[in-house]
């Protein structure tokens, strides 16, 4: 597969650096993809960057995947950009309200996507990762040796340390 990128200057910089094709313009960016995949951190310079403008660039054909935040895209702008057309598709595991409670989110009731109740990042080795840290965790606290103690001060309230 052939990766193009777009991002703020300095990324763009390092993907150039590191091989990568990096898009003349944003605009260009959206028109030639067949698939965008959102990566990114939801900040406040990084809120709303998808805007409804960027996704009618998008080809009937496209896919718009986000397995990152739900507020890196405009308000409203996927929903009403599925509608026209542009992109073809799409692809969530990320909502504005989650958990997703009520049946009448309209992005569930779109033929032309796929959603997936927040668990993009689970995989089985994820799973045994997260779960063996756990265990050990507890296993620690049993023995009197807590680790990954968020707060450590109430261990020592409680004479624990």
């Amino acid at each position: 597969m052939r990766v193009l990128v777009w991002a703020r200057e300095q990324s763009r910089d390092r993907a150039r650096a590191d091989g990568y094709a990096v898009a003349p313009t944003q605009a260009a960016f959206y028109a030639a993809c067949d698939i965008v995949s959102l990566h990114m951190r939801l900040v406040p310079d990084t809120r709303g960057i998808v805007k409804r403008a960027d996704l009618a660039q998008m080809k009937p054909s496209a896919l718009l995947v986000n397995t990152s935040r739900s507020g890196l895209i405009e308000p409203g702008a996927l929903v009403h950009a599925l509608r026209a057309g542009r992109p073809g598709m799409a692809a969530v595991d990320v909502f504005d309200h989650e958990p997703v409670l009520q049946t009448d989110a309209p992005l569930l009731d779109m033929d032309n996507v796929v959603c997936t109740p927040h668990i993009g990042y689970v995989t089985r080795d994820e799973y045994e990762l997260q779960f063996a840290d756990v265990f050990d965790q507890i296993v620690a606290y049993a023995n009197g040796n807590p680790i990954n103690v968020v707060n450590p001060g109430a261990l020592e309230q409680r004479g624990e340390t």
